[in-house]
């Protein structure tokens, strides 16, 4: 493709050398780039990618866009622009052929819940007959195929090489999760979304945006630059749900549990196997469980109908569509005690499994909770997710997550300063987090509920840097066979 094609519509400040030649690859990181490679400097966190621009033109590339020009342009054409991350998304669309524009891409965002809405829209939509594609933080999928999944949403051009392969494959829709960062770092720029669904907004990646109103403002970004004709769907019983879209120009659709709202249930019936829902007139029982869960089957009916699908089918297919890996997944004990193992790692999440927990189980049976916090990432939310815990549960046992780079024990005692000294006399504190788990499930008795939080469906541990295969249903399931 010539360079020119490539940068229509990127808004470039200067220009050094000519534009008409071709491009057989774009490139972010240096060791992939060729001879005839565009290359793209951009800054990140650790690494800024202007550093490597002599060793990319040495190695053949034949452009470059940055955002600064070097002393040394060789004899490449370099193209400087003022945001170099959206300008890669811009061009990675452009590269594709505009994928996102060959089918109906909708974007899920919000601390909360956007796995489970993602992927269960692409499998109600394939079971209504309909060729689909996801993206998402457990696995991505071209219609039957899985494409594993290192972010919850991929840089800009493995976004829109996936979004390629969907259209090749004869896909109509995909669902994706947009995350924070990839709104932050323009790696969804280029990108042509039809529909747009907020589920929540809680305290996370402060350690990347700093201030929860930077976090917010990010998030809503993405509905600020939906089109006209798409549309927005918001969680109106989230306080800010209507933040986020009171300057999108798609239409406006909203859920809730609590308020009037275009889509409303209510929970009739409820247990560890599902819940018997009203959903805007309409009993339906889903084998899902949680308040949380419904509110994100309320966003999930809502975009399908929005999508034009028979609200009849789609509450039809709602029935049999079960928990996401990792998502309030009960696993039963022949001893009588019911484990649950959740991705919950925030406190809003953690409180939410919790709350959900205590309303089901029965009288008299205790909730013994397994969870810990993950290392580099926001050390504000560790006691606030001890705390809830601990004022949830019956028996708590502080463990480790991925402590990554950080001493486990530094974690948990960022942990245990949010309890009272009584409080800390009654937890558990195991740094292990397979003989957490054990001690759990050994402490179980007929009818209590063990909760492993944090982790859901990683199947590694992150320690020194090093990743390790674990998981925690393989470990559960190894308690309740050696029981």
């Amino acid at each position: 493709m010539k360079l020119a094609t490539l940068i229509e519509g990127v808004s470039a400040r200067q220009i050094v050398g000519s534009t008409d030649i071709e491009i057989c690859s774009i490139e972010f990181d240096s060791r992939k780039v060729v001879k005839g490679s565009l290359f793209v400097a951009t800054p990140g966190t650790t690494v800024d990618g202007h550093s490597f621009i002599g060793q990319c033109v040495e190695a053949g590339a034949a452009a470059v866009v940055c955002e600064h020009l070097p002393e040394n342009t060789g004899g490449a054409t370099f193209v400087v622009v003022e945001d170099s991350h959206r300008a890669l998304g811009e061009m990675a669309s452009k590269f594709y052929g505009e994928p996102s524009k060959k089918l109906t891409l909708v974007g899920v965002t919000g601390t909360n819940g956007k796995t489970t809405i993602a992927t269960l829209l692409y499998k109600l939509t394939r079971k209504l007959g309909h060729k689909a594609g996801l993206l998402s933080t457990v696995c991505n999928y071209i219609e039957d195929e899985a494409v594993p999944s290192t972010h919850t949403t991929p840089d800009a051009l493995s976004l829109n090489e996936l979004l390629s392969r969907m259209v090749s494959a004869g896909c109509e829709y995909c669902f994706m999760e947009v995350s924070s960062h990839s709104i932050a770092q323009e790696r969804i720029a280029g990108l042509d979304f039809d529909g747009g669904i907020f589920t929540n907004l809680t305290r996370d990646h402060i350690d990347f945006h700093k201030t929860f109103d930077n976090y917010r403002d990010t998030k809503k970004r993405f509905f600020d630059n939906l089109k006209k004709g798409a549309f927005a769907v918001t969680n109106k019983d989230d306080r800010n749900g209507l933040v986020m879209t009171q300057n999108t120009k798609a239409e406006v659709h909203t859920y809730s549990t609590r308020t009037v709202a275009d889509y409303k249930a209510q929970i009739l019936e409820e247990g560890f196997d599902g819940m018997l829902l009203s959903v805007n007139g309409q009993e339906v029982f889903v084998p899902l469980v949680g308040r949380f869960n419904v509110s994100n089957l309320l966003a999930i009916y809502g975009s399908a109908l929005c999508l034009g699908f028979d609200k009849d089918e789609v509450l039809r297919i709602l029935s049999t569509l079960t928990a996401v890996n990792g998502r309030f997944e009960a696993i039963h004990s022949p001893q009588g005690w019911t484990a649950i193992v959740d991705y919950a790692h925030t406190p809003d999440a953690v409180e939410n499994v919790i709350n959900t927990i205590n309303e089901i189980k029965k009288q008299g049976a205790r909730l013994i909770t397994v969870v810990g916090c993950g290392g580099n990432r926001d050390k504000g939310k560790r006691p606030m997710m001890a705390q809830i815990a601990k004022r949830g549960s019956e028996q708590l046992i502080l463990t480790s997550d991925n402590p990554r780079d950080e001493e486990p024990q530094d974690i948990l005692n960022d942990m245990l300063a949010g309890l009272t000294e009584a409080e800390k006399q009654a937890t558990l504190v195991i740094e292990d987090r397979r003989q957490a788990i054990k001690t759990a499930c050994t402490l179980a008795k007929k009818g209590d509920v063990v909760l492993v939080a944090g982790k859901g469906h990683e199947d590694y541990q992150i320690i020194k840097g090093v990743k390790h295969h674990f998981d925690d249903h393989e470990e559960i399931r190894n308690c309740i066979g050696n029981a």
